[in-house]
């Protein structure tokens, strides 16, 4: 498995980098065979560690996990036990699809932008310019998945919302988190 552990503005020793692999590594190993990659970023807030966790499975689906804590081993250590669990979770349906795709999941290259939110408006007043500010612009990618392993990536990765490429239709879905827990699906192809 191939890593990459940073730190933004901290240093980060050679005894936790190791720590990070090993454990890590113990973690993804019960879930997946095949070599993956992992990317672990260290940050500090206020007093406390933060540590934030993404690993590209190698069925093509990705895992984060995010968590806080004083002490810098501490919080790599409840951000791999948050990843175990979203693993445990899901095994079952990542090993069967594992079983069923031949081929790694299909990505497909977009342009992903943030905008600025509006703090400072009234509901009342009219804005100046109906054009949002672009805050940030980068790359993202879109799978190609099936209704259900969308569904299984959008829970693993702990995200409201997942644009994907349908498996069978072709087209671009979605599917979101709705307000009262459930899960919406919007596929244009059916009424399109």
């Amino acid at each position: 498995m191939r890593y990459q552990i940073t730190g933004k503005q901290i240093d980060i020793g050679e005894a936790l980098q190791t720590h990070v692999r090993a454990e890590l590594g113990q973690v993804i190993e019960k879930y997946s065979q095949r070599p993956t990659d992992a990317q672990v970023v260290f940050s500090k807030s206020a007093h406390e560690h933060v540590c934030e966790a993404t690993v590209h499975l190698s069925t093509g689906l990705t895992t984060t996990a995010k968590a806080k804590a004083v002490e810098i081993y501490a919080a790599f250590d409840a951000v791999t036990e948050k990843m175990d669990k979203q693993l445990r979770r899901y095994k079952r349906r990542l090993k069967n699809h594992h079983q069923e795709r031949t081929t790694p999941v299909e990505l497909f290259g977009a342009a992903s932008y943030i905008l600025a939110a509006d703090a400072g408006q009234d509901d009342e007043e009219e804005p100046d310019s109906l054009a949002p500010v672009i805050v940030a612009e980068m790359e993202t990618r879109i799978p190609s998945l099936s209704v259900g392993e969308a569904v299984m990536q959008m829970e693993i990765a702990g995200a409201p919302v997942l644009v994907f490429k349908n498996e069978k239709g072709g087209g671009l879905n979605v599917v979101y988190r709705r307000d009262d827990g459930n899960v919406g699906w919007i596929d244009p192809a059916v009424n399109g």
